[in-house]
């Protein structure tokens, strides 16, 4: 009987392992060439950047969170869809200052559902001037147009101060 002269198991990457990565996604998101807008949700917010593939790492342009909102524009952080459409809003004025002109969605491992806050952020980035391919009815505009009557001025004054 012979020995083995290769192991028989493939251990896979770390990160599949851990379920953090689809690579099969990421591998598509990269061959189009195109700019990356990843947008994350977390427990307590929004996270929106902007991410360019190179050989070596990924290179993050811009990063936009709830918590920047809160510091320029005093706007109440929270993870809803007002927030996530300014942050959105705010990433892809930055990004448009760097040079992007059009770019694709990285939703990772989220969900993509109608109505999401994730849409919210991409109307946001598109409504900077940036282009990008996606389905009108995915964004959630009821959320969007009757924003609480609270934050209603607030969101309006935050959105000119961005768009100006």
């Amino acid at each position: 009987m012979s020995r083995a002269k290769t192991p028989t198991y493939k251990v896979p990457f770390r990160r599949r392992k851990e379920g953090a990565t689809n690579y099969r996604k990421r591998l598509a998101l990269v061959k189009s060439g195109k700019t990356r807008m990843v947008v994350r949700k977390t427990n307590k917010g929004i996270i929106v950047q902007f991410v360019n593939f190179d050989s070596k790492g990924d290179k993050t342009l811009i990063t936009v969170s709830g918590e920047t909102l809160r510091k320029e524009f005093k706007w109440p952080s929270k993870r809803n869809s007002s927030t996530a459409y300014l942050a959105g809003l705010l990433g892809g004025k930055k990004a448009a200052e760097k040079g992007v002109k059009e770019f694709v969605l990285d939703l990772g491992l989220h969900e993509s559902t109608k109505g999401s806050v994730l849409y919210a952020a991409l109307k946001g980035a598109a409504d900077s001037g940036l282009s990008a391919s996606f389905d009108e009815g995915m964004v959630p505009m009821d959320k969007l147009e009757n924003v609480k009557e609270e934050y209603s001025k607030l969101f309006e004054e935050v959105k000119k101060k961005i768009l100006s």
